[in-house]
Order: C-alpha cells, then sequence, then structure tokens
C-alpha cells in the first residue's frame, strides 16, 4: 500500500470517527438530561471535548499528505505529528475533569434511571467501538492517539453499562465513578508515554528500532568506504525516518565507482524504509569540519 494511499485512509477514518463521535456527543447531552444521569452529562462533556480533538486531528491528517512547498521542503507528515501531541494534551486534560467528576460522585452518589443508563450505554459501546475499530487500522501517531479517545471511550460506556446494571439490580452507586477512576488511570498511563513518544519525535531523537552502530557496521562492510561520520537518523512523524551521513572513501578513482557506493549503501538502507537518503562522499585525505 502506497504513503498516499495510507494518509488518504488514515484521513478517511478519522473523518468518520469525527462525525460518529460529534452526532452521539449530541445524543448524550439529550439522554443524560432524559435519564438525569450527572456521569453520562459528564461523559458527554468529555466526549465533546474528545469531538474537537478528533476534527482537529482529521484537519491536520488531511493537511499531512500535501506535497512539499518552499516553506515546508520535508512536506506536512510532521503536522500529524503536531496533532498527535495536541490530542494528547486534551486527553490528560478530559481524564482530569472524569477523575474529579468521580471523586464528587464518590462523595455524593446518585441513583440515575438505570435502564435508560443501560440502553444508552449499549449505543455507546456500539458506536465508539465502531469508530475505535476504523482508527485502530492506522499506523500514524495521530491515529494511535485518537484510538486511546475511543478506546477510553468504550471502557467508559462499558463501566456504565455494568454500573446500570448494579444500580438496577443490587443498588450500587459507587460502582460506576470507582470503574470510571480505574479505566481513566489506565488510558492516563498509556496516554503519558505516547506523550513521550511524541516528544522524543519532536525532538529528533533517533528512532528506537534502529541500531546505528550496526548499520553503520554493515555500510562499512562495502567496498570502497573507510570510515563513516557525522550519520544522522530521526523521524518526520514516528513513521517515515530520515537518514544523513558522510561516508570517508578509499581507493576511488572515478566518478562511477563513487556512484557504486552510493548506490550499494543506499540498497543496505532499503529494509528502513528511510523516506530520504542524504549521502555526502569524502575522498582519502579530505578534511571534514564535522569528522
Amino acid at each position: 500500500m502506497s504513503h498516499h494511499h495510507q494518509h488518504h485512509s488514515s484521513s478517511k477514518n478519522l473523518g468518520i470517527a469525527f462525525f460518529l463521535n460529534l452526532v452521539f456527543t449530541i445524543i448524550e447531552f439529550i439522554g443524560g438530561y432524559w435519564v438525569n444521569s450527572v456521569a453520562i452529562i459528564s461523559d458527554a462533556v468529555h466526549d465533546l471535548g474528545d469531538s474537537l480533538s478528533l476534527g482537529f486531528a482529521w484537519v491536520l491528517e488531511r493537511k499531512a499528505i500535501k506535497s512539499p512547498s518552499k516553506r515546508f521542503s520535508f512536506g506536512y507528515r510532521r503536522f500529524s505529528l503536531l496533532g498527535a501531541l495536541i490530542n494528547s494534551i486534551i486527553l490528560v486534560l478530559g481524564s482530569i475533569f472524569v477523575i474529579r467528576e468521580a471523586i464528587l460522585r464518590l462523595q455524593e452518589p446518585q441513583n440515575p434511571d438505570a435502564s435508560g443508563m443501560f440502553f444508552l450505554a449499549l449505543l455507546g459501546v456500539a458506536v465508539n467501538g465502531y469508530a475505535a475499530w476504523k482508527v485502530s487500522f492506522g499506523r500514524t501517531l495521530n491515529e494511535k492517539v485518537i484510538t486511546w479517545h475511543l478506546l477510553e471511550d468504550v471502557l467508559g460506556w462499558v463501566a456504565v453499562l455494568i454500573a446500570s446494571m448494579a444500580i438496577y439490580f443490587w443498588e450500587i452507586p459507587l460502582l460506576d465513578p470507582i470503574l470510571s477512576l480505574a479505566i481513566t488511570f489506565f488510558i492516563l498511563w498509556n496516554v503519558i508515554r505516547r506523550i513521550k513518544e511524541t516528544l522524543l519525535i519532536f525532538l529528533q531523537s533517533q528512532p528506537a528500532e534502529i541500531d546505528r552502530e550496526l548499520l553503520e557496521k554493515k555500510l562499512l562492510q562495502i567496498p570502497g568506504i573507510s570510515s563513516i561520520h557525522h550519520t544522522h537518523i530521526w523521524s518526520l512523524d514516528g513513521e517515515r525516518h530520515v537518514f544523513s551521513t558522510h561516508l570517508k572513501l578509499k581507493n576511488v578513482n572515478s566518478l562511477e565507482e563513487i556512484a557504486r557506493i552510493k548506490q550499494a549503501v543506499k540498497k543496505q538502507l532499503e529494509p528502513f524504509h528511510f523516506e530520504h537518503i542524504t549521502l555526502e562522499t569524502e575522498l582519502e585525505g579530505d578534511l571534514c569540519e564535522f569528522e
């Protein structure tokens, strides 16, 4: 599958998730008021934040597939990364809001319409579950963060479903806020990990799955290369990486030999699927300020 087709699919999935979430948020507000459930109204506020972040992610993902320009010579891949960071922050703030509401409900338990909660919860699991399933096939960090957004909503509605049955049969109103806290802390832990990963990419950290020393050893085995220096490996968006290095050459007497060595280097780099490769060659005796 081509990168352009992957991003087209990514944008389409985010668009579907956005519209589903927005429509369901409206249903939540109406349904929460109808069943007199503070928990559902609170979740509607949280889902409203999700809808805004999904819409923002959708716009950024569409921006990310544009061709490079004079201003953005690497293209717009990192706009998707920006969306991942902003959505992570929104999710953290939303989780703090959910924790606050859960604590308040622990202090003052309420008994809403349990049967109404049950049917709204079934609808919530179905809608958010479908949206999470659509986005879960994505490979970008943006889609991964959005998947956690939607997964939080699915698990939250499962908690509401269980709590509604407990309230209906055994009158245990405290179960809802307790489950909400457990789920929120679980999601929050994963999102914080994702924020760390996103920040490392923003700071141009070397991708964890690439061993630079091992890669340089393989390149040194190519005939004509005596040493390698000033090697840099970083990522555009967590999926597409960039590679640059200086090659010190030996026993090279023609431009054809230099071209052959460069081709051999690119062949060794093929398994890593680098989006951009920059190779600078230096002959024996040449001085390099970066060496």
